[in-house]
C-alpha cells in the first residue's frame, strides 16, 4: 500500500455528494481561503493539481473551494490526535473532516466537527495502538471493529496484528464514505475518479514544486 493523505473538508451539506458532480473550481474563493488558513505566508503563483493530491511533505499547500464545500491539503493537519487540530481549519457550521493516514507507518487519522463541535475522532498505528478515540463509531467503522475485515489471516500470521484490522483499509472506507473515491483498493466503477476534481497548489515562490500524486494500486486478496 502506497496512500497517504492530509486533508481536511468544510461542507454546507454532504461533501461526496457535491464533489460527485466534479463541481467547478473557483480560483478566487480558494485564493482567499487559503490566505486565510496561512495569514502572512508567502506563495507563489498557483499551480494547477487535482484532488487525487492528497497529501503534501513541505510547505505548500492544495486546496479547492466550490459551491458548499472547501477542501485544503497540508502537512500541518497531519497530526497524531486530532482533536487538536488548530481552530482556524475548523467551520463554524457544517461539517468539517478531517483525513490523514501514511503508508509507511500504517497510521490513520479521522476526525469529524459538526458546527465546530468535534462528535468522533479516531487515530491508529500498529506500533502505537489506539492513540485517540473519541465519539460514538460511525456505521462504516463498525464492521472493522467486529473483525470483518482482519488485518491479517490467522492461518498466515499465528502471532496476529496488533489491531483489529488493517488502518489503511479503514481509511480507504472512510474516504470513500467521506468524499466518494478511494486511493488503492478494488476497481469500483461508481466512485469518483479524483483527477477529474481541479484543485490549485500553493508552493514556495522561488520554486514551485509539482504536488505529489498517489499513484493508484489496485488489488485482490484472492
Amino acid at each position: 500500500m502506497g496512500a497517504k493523505t492530509c486533508l481536511v473538508a468544510q461542507a454546507q451539506g454532504d461533501a461526496r455528494r457535491i464533489l460527485a458532480e466534479c463541481p467547478e473550481l473557483d480560483e478566487t474563493a480558494t485564493a482567499s481561503f487559503v490566505a486565510s488558513l496561512f495569514p502572512g505566508a508567502r506563495f507563489g503563483e498557483p499551480q494547477a493539481a487535482d484532488l487525487s493530491c492528497t497529501y503534501l511533505s513541505d510547505k505548500s499547500v492544495v486546496a479547492g473551494c466550490f459551491p458548499g464545500l472547501r477542501i485544503v491539503v497540508t502537512a500541518e493537519v497531519a497530526i497524531d490526535r486530532p482533536s487538536e487540530l488548530p481552530p482556524r481549519f475548523i467551520a463554524e457550521t457544517g461539517t468539517t473532516v478531517l483525513h490523514a493516514m501514511h503508508s509507511v507507518v500504517d497510521w490513520l487519522a479521522f476526525a469529524v466537527w459538526k458546527d465546530g463541535v468535534l462528535v468522533r475522532s479516531l487515530s491508529l498505528a500498529p506500533d502505537h495502538g489506539v492513540i485517540e478515540d473519541i465519539g460514538e463509531r460511525l456505521a462504516f467503522e463498525k464492521p472493522f471493529w467486529d473483525g470483518d475485515h482482519p488485518a491479517v489471516d490467522p492461518e498466515d500470521e499465528p502471532d496476529g496484528y496488533p489491531l483489529p484490522f488493517h488502518p489503511l483499509d479503514l481509511g480507504e472506507e472512510a474516504l470513500r464514505e467521506f468524499f466518494g473515491f478511494q486511493l488503492e483498493g478494488f476497481v469500483d466503477a461508481t466512485l469518483l475518479e479524483p483527477e477529474r476534481v481541479r484543485m490549485l497548489c500553493f508552493g514556495d515562490p522561488d520554486k514551485a514544486p509539482a504536488p505529489a500524486r498517489v499513484q493508484k494500486t489496485w488489488w485482490k486478496f484472492w
